[in-house]
């Protein structure tokens, strides 16, 4: 406008001023020219800048997203559909093109204000095909950390997009919010993207021979007994193995046991085993997680997880190397980066209650934006499983007993089993999990926790010859694993079988000693005993009768009558338990359990079960079924989630 008027007032001076001498006339003349041109040269010039430099700033783009494109395989993009019904009237595109000019002009005002622009604005009358992609991924690296979750919540509850959307935000998401994802029940599984091609192995070489190199680098010295072991035992049997695939003369070796014990298997098979095994021992170490992650382990461990998906042992070994690995927060973008998330997102899923567990553990101690928590090797969370608004006021542990499992042992009661053999982990028999799948619906404002250690009735099958573990010593290392997962900051209830009842007074009195531990003690509500034999067990008594033959094992032996620790640890128990006024419910069975074939054996008695305080209710069921309600409507669980719902009541409340 100025230059217009400029220009105009210009014309009308030289319109009406008097006529000069003509040497003058020509000579101004010249001189208005100039100024005029020189005028629009300049005012053009500004305005060109203007509009580049704004047309710059539009189309700049975060550099960072793009440079991580370029590394990409593939890109997705929107197809636009050839389908005529689907395009829309004259009126719906005016519309559609005035709501544009009109956010550009609210982006504009809101630029030369200096205010924020609303992110409700950028959403404004678009369709589902062009949902804010892109605005949630900003979102979701926002410095405001409720702002992040939000936006993790939003892309997980987004089921209408188009499948290229999904792989734009598992392409530029970063390892925060895939962690989210994954941890998020209903999210899409199109999230995550397939891991990416492994590393071929090297020529002649096998996956037997390459877990053996890389248990072979782990450090041999300054090691744990049992773990010295699970190493000579895996690294001497492949050995023989390899040379018997290379043509060697194949035998027995070694100890001989481990394959005597699996002589139909494929040997391959069966050393694999002993190197996942050995390999959960070292991952508990974090200096040997390192060097598992620097030798390519994190690959190696995925490519024997798809081979075998049939195997649900040989799964759980993995998870269990993979959940201690996540517990070193410096290793999380590598395990991220190398695609294991995607495989833990859809294992979560699972319906068999062990692959889901083991996943859901490894997630939980990646998950470093919702859990301050860490979960150590044998302490899983039954619920809940996925990130939920849903406020946790209190804990409810289930510990089980002598050759028990953190899942199997509380199942549905079922056939009868020999109590000689360990609980079974083929997930194809499964039936379920009552804490997981009744108490998490019935109280969902309680954190379930399932706790597992190894145990054995005789020394015949011990694991680990050299593993002689005693009440004392096995409820020192489960306190300090609860612990870390946070058990003691909430009110809490323990729930106990067999044996556990015994490491869960342990365990007590012990965090009674300790001032770090002093929450435990304050926050417990009370204790459920499923048939513990606090006076002992007939079980104890059979054994060392037999004792010559069955070798029974530390904690057998800790059981019988006269041990003296047994009767130290109910005294003092006792006395404490009155003394901080816990609440107790005890049920004991009245039916003998099959001990092989042909022994029938009443394992704890009603006066062993008596622990002198609390109610005592005897059950008629036999020492395996104690624990396993047959229905959700049954006596044993619906007294079982009084109890928790009588003791916790206040906590619930408020």
């Amino acid at each position: 406008m100025s230059l217009a008027a400029y220009c105009v007032i210009c014309c009308r001076r030289m319109g009406t001023s008097a006529p000069p001498l003509k040497s003058h006339t020509y000579w101004r003349e010249i001189r208005n020219l100039i100024k005029f041109t020189g005028s629009l040269i300049l005012g053009g010039s500004l305005f060109i800048t203007y509009e580049v430099l704004a047309l710059k700033k539009s189309l700049t783009l975060d550099t960072q997203v793009v440079e991580r494109e370029k590394m990409k395989s593939y890109i997705y993009v929107h197809t636009v559909s050839l389908d005529k019904r689907e395009s829309h009237g004259i009126t719906y595109q005016a519309r559609k093109e005035l709501h544009k000019a009109v956010r550009k002009v609210l982006a504009t005002s809101a630029k030369i204000l200096r205010s924020p622009f609303a992110d409700t604005f950028s959403t404004v009358d678009v369709e589902d095909h062009e949902c804010p992609v892109w605005l949630l991924l900003r979102k979701s690296r926002s410095d405001d950390r409720a702002a992040r979750l939000q936006a993790v919540q939003e892309m997980s509850e987004a089921h209408h997009w188009h499948d290229y959307q999904y792989r734009i935000i598992a392409q530029a998401c970063d390892l925060r919010t895939l962690t989210g994802l994954a941890r998020s029940q209903e999210s899409d599984l199109r999230f995550f993207l397939h891991p990416p091609p492994l590393p071929s192995l090297k020529e002649d070489s096998s996956i037997e021979e390459e877990l053996r190199q890389l248990l072979a680098s782990l450090p041999q010295t300054e090691l744990d007994a049992c773990i010295q072991y699970f190493t000579s035992l895996a690294l001497s049997e492949s050995s023989q193995s390899l040379a018997a695939q290379k043509g060697g003369l194949w035998c027995f070796g070694g100890n001989g046991l481990p394959y005597a014990e699996s002589f139909g298997e494929v040997p391959s098979a069966t050393v694999e085993m002993f190197c996942l095994e050995a390999l959960v021992k070292h991952s508990e170490i974090p200096t040997h997680c390192d060097k598992i992650e620097a030798n390519g382990g994190l690959q190696l461990l995925q490519r024997l997880y798809q081979l075998h998906k049939d195997c649900p042992n040989v799964q759980r070994n993995i998870m269990r190397i993979l959940g201690n690995m996540a517990l070193n927060e410096h290793l999380h973008s590598t395990i991220v980066r190398s695609g294991w998330v995607s495989i833990l997102a859809e294992a979560i899923k699972s319906e068999h209650i062990m692959e889901a567990s083991h996943a859901a553990r490894t997630l939980a101690n990646l998950d470093r934006e919702t859990v301050q928590e860490k979960y150590q090797d044998g302490v899983y969370v039954l619920h809940p499983q996925y990130r939920s608004s849903q406020p946790i006021k209190a804990d409810v542990l289930f510990i089980h007993g002598l050759m028990g499992a953190a899942f199997k042992t509380w199942r549905q009661q079922d056939s009868e089993r020999d109590l000689t053999e360990p609980v079974s982990e083929d997930e194809t028999k499964y039936t379920t999990c009552w804490p997981k799948s009744w108490l998490a619906r019935d109280c969902p404002a309680l954190r379930i926790i399932s706790v597992e250690y190894d145990t054995s009735l005789s020394d015949w099958r011990t694991r680990c010859p050299m593993e002689r573990k005693s009440i004392a010593f096995r409820s020192n290392e489960l306190l300090r694993k609860l612990r870390a997962a946070g058990v003691g900051d909430r009110p809490m209830i323990w729930v106990s079988h067999s044996m556990g009842g015994l490491l869960v007074k342990k365990m007590l009195l012990e965090a009674s000693k300790k001032p770090e531990m002093k929450t435990v003690i304050n926050n417990t509500r009370g204790v459920i005993f499923y048939s513990v034999p606090h006076h002992g067990s007939h079980l104890a008594e059979y054994s060392v009768n037999i004792r010559y033959l069955l070798f029974p094992s530390l904690e057998v032996k800790e059981l019988s009558k006269d041990c003296p620790a047994l009767k130290t640890l109910q005294d003092d128990f006792l006395e404490f338990a009155k003394d901080k006024h816990f609440q107790v419910l005890s049920f004991v069975e009245t039916l003998p359990t099959y001990i092989g074939s042909m022994i029938k054996l009443h394992v704890v008695p009603l006066e062993s079960a008596d622990l002198g305080i609390g109610d005592l209710i005897p059950v008629d069921v036999n020492h395996l079924n104690i624990c396993k309600p047959k229905t959700k409507d049954a006596f044993l669980y619906q007294r079982t989630l009084q109890f928790i719902r009588d003791a916790l009541a206040e906590d619930l409340e408020n």
